[in-house]
Order: C-alpha cells, then structure tokens, then sequence
C-alpha cells in the first residue's frame, strides 16, 4: 500500500515578525488617517474660499446649466411613449432647459412623454423653481455666519503681550474690558443673525412642503371626486398620482407645464380644479412675499421667538431677496389684486362672446379668465387657446409678461425696501451694469436674431411667422410665462399637404438656431433680477 504523500506545513511565523507586520499597518492606518484629515481641512477651506468669493450670477448660471445637461441626459435615456417617434435632441434640450427655467416653452406636445420622463421633468421645475433657489441660497448664506466663538476667545488671548508690561495697569484693563465688551457684541450679533438665518430656511421649507403636499392632496381628491377628470386622465393614459404631483410642482414654480397637449383646456369645465390651482400660482409667484411675511409674524406671534422679530425688523440685514417691508409687501399685495381685476375687466369685456367658452354659465366664464388672469403673470397655465384671443388683450398679456413678478405701486420713496447687497455693491460693478443694455434693449436684440433665422418662413407664411407673434413669443420666454399663439396650418398662404397641427408653440416650428436662441432668452430671463439694474447709464433725454 503506497504511502501518502507528505504536505509541507508552512513554518509558523514568529513573534517579531508579527510585531512588526502590526506595527507597519497601524503606521499605515496613521497615515491614511493623517491624509483624510488633510484633504478634509483642505476642502473645508476650498469650500469656505468659493462661499465667500464666488459671484451668485456665476453660481447660477453654472447651476442652471448643470441640472438642464442632466436632465436632458435623463429624457435621452428614457424610453419615450412611443419610441418610432424620438423627438430630436435640440427639441430634448430645448424642453429640459424650459423645466429648469421654469419658462414652459413647448417644441414638443407633453404626451410624448412617459411617466418616468413626466417625473423627470417634475424635478427640473422643482430644482429650478425661484423660491426652491432662494432655500438653496439660505442654505449658502447660513454657512457665512456659523457660530464661532474662537474669535472672543483669540482676541482675549492677543490682548496683552509682554512688551506691553510698560503700559500702565488702569490703560490695559479698561482695553480689556471695551475689547471684551465689543467682542461680545459682534459674536452676539453673529449668533442672533445665524440663527435668524436658520429660523427663515425653517419657514421656507415649511412653506415648500404644506404647499406642495397640500397642493397635490387636494387635486387628487377632486379627481377622485369629479369622474369627469378621472375619465380624461384615463383617456390620455396619465397617472393620478404623476399628474397632480406634476401639476402642483409647475404651478407652484410657475412653471406652466401640464402632462396634456392641450394644457389645461382640456379641464376648462372642471372650475373647483382651476379653483384649486389659482392660489397654488400666486402662492408661487407674485404673493410670495407678502405670503411669506405673514407667515413669520403668525410664527412670531405664536412662538414669541426674537429671532423672527429680528427677521421682520432687520429684513436689509437677512439679505434675502424674497423678504420685503411691511410696506413694500402690502403695496405688491394691493399691485398684484390691481392687475388682477384690470385684466380680468378688460377680458370679460373683449371676450364674453368667445367661441372657446360657447356655453359656458356666467360664473364658469368667469373661473376661466380669472385663470387666465393669473397665469399671464408668470405660470402661462391656460384654458382658451390664445390663438382666438382678441389682439387687444395679447398686447395685454405681452404688457403682464414683461413685468418683473415684484412689480409693485409705490408712490412715495421707501428706504427701508433696498437691500443689504445694495449697500455693499462694489462702485465698479454698478459702473458695469449701467454701461450695458437695458432689458428692453436686449429684447429686441433677441427678436431680431430671431427674424434673421427666420427670414424665409416670414415671407413666405407671414400669418403665421410675424412680427408680433415672435415678439410675443420671446417675451413669453423672458418672463417665464410659456404662452405662445402657436402655429396653424389653415393660416398658410399656400397650402402644405403634409402640415399637420400639433399642440406645441409658435417655438416648435422654428429652425435650430431660433431655439438657440430662445434658450438664451429663458436663460437670461430666468436671471434677470442680476439684471434689472443694467442700462442706467443711457441717458434718453437731457433735464436742465
């Protein structure tokens, strides 16, 4: 019988070898260690660097930017409802970039998209919405003012040296006492202001989430409870749940996006759904600020906190760009119901007799051009399509779309509404932003871009490419609104069999470079507030 064959056992290892593989790894640990904390205090001191030194503008054109190439990845990535009919990438971008904007400017009917997409773009409104910014921005100024209470202490420390033994004993302790006293101060005024900072991202946030969840519980209940809206969304293969959180997002963003080709006329009949969706658009947009300071007196009220009595007293030191006066909120308050009922007047009585709302009671006209109403104002939500809409009252619209969304009557001067960031403006970037064009100016630079795109199709279809509705048009994209007259076929001079009309806007039929550069225009009407100062230095005339 053979033998079995001997294995050889690796020798065991000894104990200093042992000691010193432990000894290796816990120098190696150190070091990784040491490393980490390096590269961690490194960061932190980039990121300190780029807080205090970057410049907002720039922040948010980089943002902007970022979430539009996102989100224009994701579209791409995502199968669409039909995949034989794969839109082209500009009109992709294109619709990317009026999400983040929240500009709603349509080259493509919203049925197009899958509910995964739907959801894609319910983010993009969500991200680039103003007041989602501003939290963001909260966020950033919050960082500045971060307690610190080594500064008191390296003060106390610095105070005396031994050279100064030759100062008299009564000079350094009253030194001590008036720096001690002053160090305290500042780092009480850091404290309170940080925690004011806190306080409002806190209603901020708040304020997102009761509207939103609000919002979105509300228009599913009244789906739930009208089988008329029901049936429709089942009819254009939607989703309750994406359609009502989507509708809430673009609402309150003033956005103006619906998951429907048609908008919202589809639901003109459904008035408790357009009833809902009105305050969700002011809530959003133009009453924000009056909203919001109402809110934090409530809290104050309730609370009895000082730091929202410091918010509302200091609102130049918050530096938040949403927080007015009392004066300034009332008076925007008052601006806003003033255009209101104007445009509601002049509406009613320009277009009682539209064949849109044929049939329709008193009250359900009414509803309707109330919702058209405060959707010129920044959302571009509608019910009627403006194509049938009197000129009179799209020179309105026009009129409302240019308007700033904080335009408010102030007939007597209020110091107190100028901000903090306009005292500290450095002199050479005022000087720079007098030099420039006024937004007006850079309007019709823009439109004239757009009539040397589209030369061709202005004199061979001038019903439908004019001069007005391409002004119309980017001035829509300018102020965030999305109303657009849209294109129709019927109004070819000569008639093309394969036209077909589609539910995009008046946008969607232009070539690639007249996107380009309504993607421009959103962009730059997105960031208008860093703009809104430029042109001062043209003088139009000579007082004496």
């Amino acid at each position: 019988m053979p033998s079995s064959p001997t294995v050889a056992c690796p020798p065991p290892l000894h104990l200093p070898y042992t000691i010193h593989y432990h000894q290796h790894m816990h120098r190696i640990k150190e070091r990784l260690a040491g490393f980490k904390k390096s590269f961690m205090s490194k960061f932190a001191v980039l990121y300190h660097f780029l807080l205090l030194n970057l410049n907002p503008l720039f922040t948010l054109v980089f943002y902007f930017l970022f979430i539009s190439f996102f989100g224009f990845l994701m579209l791409n990535k995502l199968k669409i409802r039909n995949p034989q009919e794969k839109p082209k990438d500009i009109d992709m971008f294109f619709t990317a970039v009026s999400a983040a904007t929240v500009s709603s400017m349509s080259t493509l009917e919203m049925e197009v998209f899958s509910n995964a997409q739907l959801v894609v773009l319910t983010i993009l409104m969500l991200l680039g919405g103003e007041i989602f910014t501003s939290l963001l921005g909260l966020y950033f100024k919050k960082s500045k003012f971060s307690p610190n209470t080594s500064l008191m202490n390296q003060n106390r420390t610095q105070m005396v040296h031994p050279g100064d033994i030759e100062l008299e004993i009564s000079t350094v302790i009253v030194s001590m006492v008036f720096d001690s006293m002053e160090s305290d101060m500042l780092e009480r005024d850091k404290n309170m202001k940080y925690t004011a900072i806190l306080y409002l991202s806190y209603v901020v946030l708040g304020y997102l989430l009761v509207i939103h969840i609000g919002g979105t519980v509300a228009i599913m209940t009244y789906i739930f409870l009208v089988s008329d809206s029901r049936i429709i969304l089942r009819e254009k293969g939607l989703n309750i749940l994406t359609f009502s959180i989507f509708t809430t997002v673009s609402s309150f963003s003033n956005c103006g996006f619906v998951p429907t080709n048609d908008n919202m006329i589809v639901f003109k009949k459904n008035l408790g759904l357009l009833l809902i969706i009105v305050p969700q658009c002011l809530l959003g947009g133009t009453m924000y600020p009056p909203a919001l300071r109402l809110a934090l007196w409530f809290l104050k009220k309730i609370t009895r906190k000082q730091e929202f009595d410091y918010i509302l007293r200091d609102v130049k030191q918050m530096g938040y760009a949403h927080l007015f006066p009392w004066l300034y909120s009332l008076m925007l308050a008052l601006t806003v119901l003033g255009f209101l009922v104007v445009q509601l007047v002049a509406i009613c009585a320009m277009e009682w007799r539209n064949e849109e709302l044929g049939g329709f009671s008193v009250y359900g006209k009414v509803v309707n051009y109330l919702f058209l109403a405060v959707n010129a104002r920044h959302t571009g939500e509608s019910t009627v399509d403006l194509s049938t809409i009197t000129p009179a009252i799209l020179v309105l619209f026009v009129f409302m779309m240019y308007l700033p969304p904080y335009t408010a009557f102030m007939p007597f001067k209020d110091e107190t509404s100028i901000t903090e960031e306009e005292y500290h403006r450095p002199e050479s970037k005022s000087i720079f932003r007098s030099a420039l064009f006024s937004q007006l100016s850079f309007l019709s630079i823009f439109v004239m871009l757009i009539c040397v795109t589209e030369r061709d199709k202005l004199s061979q279809d001038p019903l439908n490419f004019n001069v007005f509705n391409i002004v119309f048009e980017v001035v829509s994209a300018y102020g965030s609104v999305g109303y657009s007259i849209g294109y129709s076929c019927s109004r070819q001079l000569t008639t093309d069999s394969t036209c077909r009309d589609l539910w995009t806007g008046f946008v969607g039929r232009w070539s690639t470079s007249g996107k380009v550069v309504l993607i421009v225009v959103m962009f730059f009407g997105r960031l208008k507030r860093y703009t809104m100062r430029c042109g001062t230095a043209w003088k139009l005339s000579y007082k004496k």
